[in-house]
């Protein structure tokens, strides 16, 4: 058993074991390993142990590790903030966008993704307490 096989297995134990507190199906629900920063043989290892959904913040970083396990079932989540000139590649190469918090971004990553892809995944990013500081729409929006 590897390293990442082992850490997979204690994520895993102990999701498990939150969902039950909480009385969740641990099936519903989707870990994430962010990868930014790691190495492709390191993803390819914990793709091998059975992780699925990986996430990364830099879309310069991600391409290349991408790129080595396109025709698996590896899903991507882009989970950085997206600036408008990014929205193209992530478009064309994540299946998640989590932290659109524009309409401006929403509409390009849209018009952006191929037409033979499936929909584009996205997560709203709601300012919830409407702090100027902070990005995302207002609740109303």
């Amino acid at each position: 058993m590897t390293q990442i096989t082992y850490h997979l297995a204690e994520i895993r134990n102990r999701v498990a074991h939150a969902a039950l507190r909480s009385g969740r199906d641990a099936s519903a629900v989707t870990i994430v390993a962010v990868s930014k920063a790691q190495s492709v043989a390191k993803i390819a290892a914990a793709h091998s142990a059975g992780q699925r959904d990986f996430g990364e913040s830099y879309v310069q970083e991600a391409l290349p590790k991408i790129a080595p396990l396109q025709g698996t079932d590896a899903v991507w989540h882009f989970i950085g903030h997206l600036q408008g000139n990014k929205t193209r590649v992530v478009a064309e190469r994540f299946h998640w966008a989590h932290t659109v918090d524009r309409e401006k971004i929403a509409a390009r990553l849209n018009d952006q993704r191929p037409h033979f892809a499936p929909p584009l995944n996205v997560l709203i990013q709601v300012n919830q307490a409407l702090e100027t500081q902070k990005a995302g729409v207002a609740p109303s929006e």
